[in-house]
């Protein structure tokens, strides 16, 4: 059998961590992104040996259709995106034609030079939006109320297009949030848990910004956005053998990703600043400038399908998974 994949966004969290796995599975890989983001990640460089790079964007046509027609490989996995729905806000154009054009061409490519590579696409409950029903499941509709799920949506209906009228192997992932030491700083779950490494350093003023140009934590205090939001927050490392999972079944499908379990920031913040011995209460303030204009209703996953046809189950906890993350900003902070 061929063990060959691509996957496309190879320096984000989802990329880091699928080829991580990937590579322990013997595959030949070939990881898509931009040449610059791709040789200043570190976490990459410590596999870079067993991957081959091609350069590129989802917004590049040109590239995209080159990186296909060069590397015959079984499996595809597109993990590129603009994958903040907060950032999504201020970059909507820029979040429509990477994460919904991007994934179009990239089913079209694929259609014509590659029919019989299997895709991931990697959908979000984001999608789900103001939500209608609870938990949500493959079935659930869908009802986006920002830009980045927006973007979502049309890809994962353009998924399905694909597969009904052209037999394309595409299966998506509906995957609920999901986390690690190498998500990126502008994520709450990395604020939070920033913000309790520091609080138990004593760092008063950190090294790291935030949106707003401005310390993470300033006087000793993390400022964050509502932190009534709730989320089904699972471990990325489980995630992405999800991903696996599904492109090694007979046919093609959508699958809903998560704990069903569901939590809110302020829970999030109280269980990381316990693992630092701190009160949260001591140390998190609300600030409306970080409020999403529309935020995202209560989204908790019913993931029965996979568990049933993958046998896939979440199996880190949600503490040890902070504990991780608290531990990674405390080593980075200490040198």
């Amino acid at each position: 059998m061929d063990y060959s994949a691509m996957i496309l966004g190879i320096t984000g969290q989802d990329g880091i961590l699928l080829a991580q796995l990937l590579v322990k599975k013997g595959y030949h890989l070939v990881g898509f992104g931009h040449q610059e983001s791709i040789q200043r990640n570190q976490h990459l460089m410590k596999i870079c040996s067993k991957i081959q790079f091609s350069y590129g964007s989802m917004s590049d046509a040109d590239s995209l259709k080159r990186t296909i027609q060069e590397n015959n490989v079984s499996e595809i996995y597109n993990l590129a995106a603009q994958s903040s729905p907060g950032l999504s806000w201020r970059l909507s154009l820029e979040s429509g034609e990477v994460n919904a054009i991007g994934a179009h061409r990239l089913f079209e490519f694929v259609r014509k030079i590659r029919p019989e590579t299997r895709i991931y696409q990697a959908s979000s409950s984001e999608m789900f939006g103001e939500v209608l029903r609870s938990p949500q499941n493959e079935e659930t509709p869908l009802n986006p109320v920002n830009p980045y799920a927006v973007t979502k949506a049309y890809a994962h209906r353009m998924a399905r297009i694909y597969r009904e009228t052209f037999d394309s192997y595409i299966s998506c992932g509906i995957l609920f949030n999901h986390e690690s030491r190498y998500r990126g700083m502008n994520y709450v779950s990395q604020k939070v848990t920033y913000g309790a490494a520091c609080t138990k350093l004593g760092i008063k003023i950190s090294p790291h910004m935030n949106e707003q140009g401005e310390p993470i934590v300033r006087d000793g205090k993390l400022s964050l956005g509502n932190l009534a939001v709730t989320r089904d927050w699972g471990f990325a490392g489980d995630y992405v053998n999800a991903m696996w999972l599904m492109l090694q079944q007979p046919k093609s499908d959508d699958y809903v990703i998560g704990t069903g379990v569901k939590r809110t920031v302020q829970d999030m913040c109280q269980t990381a600043y316990e693992i630092v011995g701190a009160d949260w209460r001591d140390y998190v303030i609300s600030d409306p400038r970080f409020m999403r204009p529309i935020e995202t209703g209560a989204t908790v996953a019913d993931a029965s399908k996979a568990e049933a046809k993958l046998g896939w189950r979440a199996t880190t906890a949600f503490k040890d998974m902070l504990a991780d993350m608290v531990e990674a900003h405390l080593e980075r902070l200490r040198q």
